[in-house]
């Protein structure tokens, strides 16, 4: 049986990095596991109540900076990143037809967290093959782990001021995933941040989330709001929204390193023409039968489709005024339930509000008209 003494690490930890790239991944970091400098500012934001109704951020507690409490032994974790960007993303295009139900580049193929973590588990029985005392565990979201830090770490990237993972090559369209391991393999160096003064993200933001740089505010995030917030969505919030029915892009999208980012060679993350750039009337008068179909396989599925007649009504809402629309919305009421009820009410409030403005508008416009024209006229 080979032992950890018979090993070279640095040559294991250079096959782990050519193993990882095999098996598609970007990128392969490996750092320690030490996130003691990260408790602070997590306390801090769970004790502001950042986190929203995001109760297992709070219940997992210091766990999260603590990687070696979720699997005893662990000395290091390897950090991946998955390039996701699809070909033809059609950010702007669709960002700005307001018709459209705008859903998050990320969300548009196959859910991830099945395909990292697959990938994932592969490198570690690579591992394990190679050295039979190597003990792992991976991670993809599934777990209470801080992975922009241990990515920061592990040289992936440092993290911007929207809090996400940014790369100089690679921008930040892509996932991480974690692999811990109970082996001493040597670490590698963290970049340094290159966010400088620019505060794009910041200023871009639709709702105003990042409240400061490197701190979110889930409770006004769209991403937050369309996916993990199951409730009633705060009114003032909804005209922000736009048509954005499921996740944001708006932080990433005003990020000078995204401008260069490299499109995806997986082919599961080609966006689905189901989701992609379809009118908000077509996605909200599917049954949910026809939502469960058509998003079998994708992250979408998960936000069940309460959530997601709720969002697609507040897009509504927000779209400018057609018969069409309104009829639709109407039909919708009592679809699902009082929730989803009170979002149509709202959006259906919006267009009668619209036309009253546009009438007075129309009025004051035909008196402007006549108090110009001749008396004999």
């Amino acid at each position: 049986m080979t032992t950890i003494d018979s090993v070279d690490l640095n040559q294991l930890a250079n096959n782990i990095k050519a193993w990882g790239k095999s098996l598609g991944f970007q990128q392969v970091g490996i750092c320690d596991v030490d996130l003691k400098r990260h408790e602070t500012f997590l306390q801090n934001w769970l004790d502001a109540g950042y986190h929203g109704t995001m109760s297992y951020m709070a219940q997992h507690g210091m766990k999260r900076a603590r990687p070696d409490e979720l699997l005893p032994g662990t000395l290091r974790a390897i950090s991946v990143r998955l390039d996701y960007l699809p070909p033809n993303a059609s950010f702007a295009k669709h960002l700005a037809d307001p018709r459209i139900g705008y859903i998050s580049r990320y969300a548009l193929g196959r859910d991830y967290h099945k395909l990292v973590r697959k990938k994932l588990k592969q490198l570690g029985d690579k591992i394990k093959a190679e050295l039979s005392t190597a003990e792992f565990r991976p991670f993809v979201d599934s777990a209470p782990v801080l992975e922009h830090a241990l990515a920061e770490k592990a040289g992936i990237g440092w993290t911007g001021k929207h809090s996400l993972t940014l790369n100089k090559e690679a921008g930040s369209w892509f996932f991480l995933g974690e692999l811990l391991i109970n082996l001493p393999l040597p670490t590698d160096t963290p970049v340094e941040p290159s966010c400088g003064t620019c505060n794009a993200c910041i200023t871009l933001c639709p709702t105003n989330a990042i409240v400061k740089p490197y701190v979110v505010d889930a409770r006004r995030c769209v991403s937050y709001l369309t996916i993990e917030h199951e409730g009633k969505i705060d009114e003032a919030l909804r005209p922000l929204m736009g048509n954005r029915i499921y996740g944001c892009d708006d932080c990433q999208l005003a990020c000078p390193y995204n401008k260069a980012a490299p499109i995806t060679e997986e082919t599961d993350f080609s966006p689905r023409s189901q989701l992609f750039g379809q009118p908000l009337i077509t996605l909200f008068e599917w049954s949910e039968e026809t939502f469960l179909a058509a998003t079998e396989g994708s992250p979408i599925r998960r936000i069940g489709y309460a959530r997601w007649q709720r969002n697609l009504a507040i897009a509504m809402g927000n779209m400018a005024y057609t018969p069409d629309m309104v009829d639709a919305l109407n039909k919708g009421l009592g679809r699902v339930d009082a929730n989803v009820d009170e979002h149509i009410h709202w959006a259906l409030q919006q267009h009668q509000q619209r036309l009253q403005r546009e009438s007075r508008k129309t009025v004051r416009l035909v008196r402007s008209v006549q108090k110009g024209m001749p008396r004999d006229a």
